[in-house]
């Protein structure tokens, strides 16, 4: 089965969660917080969008990168995984700890955390765009007669 269409979901998704983020930060520059039910929905799309990604990538794509037979690919993958497989854990740690409630008691600490949580989101999507994502996408061939794509 060709990675093709994961990776157009998997790049459209880090788009979003770029976008997400930068509507997140352009809240937490304020000098107060928003409505509740704006940064509740903004930080639920976030949400929403980062775990549907995160089980994309660790359900198929790293699988599928792991069981490439390529080494550098294999070892790519395994890199990734080891380094960042903790974002899901880190990112529900810190929505769990925010509750609305106290968002509005440590306004400036909400978005200093914030901050330093949406950077490392920032720094993973960066490197998955610029290396992990290309690997992968290497790996699907088009077989020039049907036009198709397939696995290697």
């Amino acid at each position: 089965m060709a990675i093709g269409p994961e990776m157009r979901r998997l790049r459209a998704e880090h788009d979003a969660l770029s976008t997400l983020s930068r509507l997140l930060l352009d809240l937490t520059r304020a000098q107060a917080p928003p409505r509740p039910t704006e940064l509740a929905s903004v930080r639920g799309m976030l949400r929403e969008t980062l775990l549907r990604h995160l089980k994309c990538e660790d359900w198929i794509l790293y699988p599928r990168l792991k069981a490439s037979g390529h080494p550098e690919v294999v070892a790519m993958a395994n890199e990734f995984v080891r380094e960042m497989g903790h974002i899901a854990d880190d990112y529900m740690r810190y929505e769990t700890a925010w509750t609305a409630e106290r968002v509005a008691a440590d306004w400036p600490g909400f978005c200093r955390e914030t901050t330093a949580v949406l950077d490392v989101l920032a720094v993973r999507i960066e490197r998955e765009n610029c290396d992990l994502y290309p690997a992968a996408e290497r790996l699907d061939l088009v077989d020039p007669r049907v036009g198709s794509t397939i696995s290697s």
